[in-house]
């Protein structure tokens, strides 16, 4: 099965929060409310600057990606 690599998730227990799933390596979800991370990814042993950098970017990326699915909805 082919995924997308960000997938909007909610919950109707925190119905203030906004989660965006990232489907690919290192796969993690965000809530957007506040910026939580959870990794799902064991991230030891990976070169700290690379994988900061690359983390950063993915979490614009999900934020970029929230914001132009929000869009279809307008």
């Amino acid at each position: 099965m082919d995924l997308p690599k960000f997938l909007l998730a909610d919950n109707s227990n925190f119905p203030e929060d906004i989660f965006v799933l990232h489907t690919e390596f290192p796969r993690f979800l965000i809530n957007l409310k506040d910026d939580e991370v959870e990794w799902f990814e064991d991230l030891t042993g990976e070169n700290e600057e690379d994988i900061a950098t690359e983390l950063a970017d993915l979490m614009n990326k999900a934020g970029e990606f929230y914001d132009e699915e929000m869009k279809q909805y307008n």
